[in-house]
């Protein structure tokens, strides 16, 4: 559906729109491709309008692993493709919090980087007793213009907000729970998912969406607040040479 690329697989189960992650040898990792596809998909999913609740989630042993190293490498030297992904990067996080479609995120695995934002934006968290978030932004020497330093505020304290930014410190799911930033641990955290949406697209629609709208206008407030210096930052880390340094020793690791 929605003629996505190979990366994201979109099917219809009745009201209900299963999208996953779909670079499950790269453990989900984002390339160019999967984050043009996640930036256009939102706009898509919220203009569907036989769909009426969404799951997100990954295939295969994690729900992503974040940017690509050799994605990440490009970046900072292709200018076009840099301006095109911080673009991106800023139609992904409002189309997710505009979206009219409630999204239940089924974190099956690892959510990092990109992956930790999608949670952070989604609406309701299913987390695996085994999976994790961090956000390594700053660990990789670049500013989360898409991440969780723009919405976690409005989740966590904001000490703890900084906390996880500034160190990337991975949070498992029983502390992802007790901080906020997932509603339950899950032993099958897809099949939760799944029972939530039915349940949230059985209920009025428009009473389901306006609230959700309602709920997002704090969410979309403090976006708009910060986007702008963080697209902007970002863009400039890209080209520092911390950040070239480090993913040059990371792309050396793993080849």
């Amino acid at each position: 559906m929605y003629d996505m690329p190979e990366e994201i697989d979109v099917r219809a189960e009745g009201s209900l729109r299963i999208i996953t992650l779909n670079r499950p040898d790269a453990l989900n990792a984002v390339n160019d491709s999967l984050h043009t596809g996640l930036a256009e998909l939102w706009p898509r999913l919220s203009a569907d309008r036989d769909a009426r609740a969404a799951v997100l989630t990954g295939n295969g042993k994690a729900f992503s692993a974040g940017g690509d190293f050799s994605y990440l490498a490009e970046l900072a030297e292709d200018s076009e493709m840099r301006a095109r992904t911080i673009a991106h990067g800023r139609d992904l996080v409002l189309g997710m919090a505009r979206c009219r479609v409630p999204v239940i995120a089924a974190v099956n695995g690892p959510a990092v980087g990109l992956g930790c934002s999608l949670v952070a934006l989604s609406d309701i968290v299913y987390i695996a007793e085994s999976a994790y978030l961090a956000d390594p932004h700053v660990q990789v020497g670049l500013v989360a213009a898409d991440g969780g330093p723009l919405t976690w505020p409005l989740q966590i304290s904001l000490l703890l907000a900084k906390e996880y930014a500034l160190t990337g410190t991975r949070i498992g799911a029983e502390k992802a729970c007790t901080l906020g930033l997932a509603n339950h641990v899950s032993l099958d955290p897809l099949a939760d998912a799944v029972e939530c949406a039915k349940k949230i697209a059985s209920q009025p629609r428009q009473a389901v969406e306006s609230t959700k709208r309602l709920l997002n206008m704090h969410l979309e407030r403090a976006i708009l607040a910060t986007l702008d210096f963080a697209t902007t930052a970002e863009e400039l880390t890209f080209q520092s040479e911390d950040f070239r340094d480090n993913i040059a020793k990371l792309t050396a690791v793993k080849s």
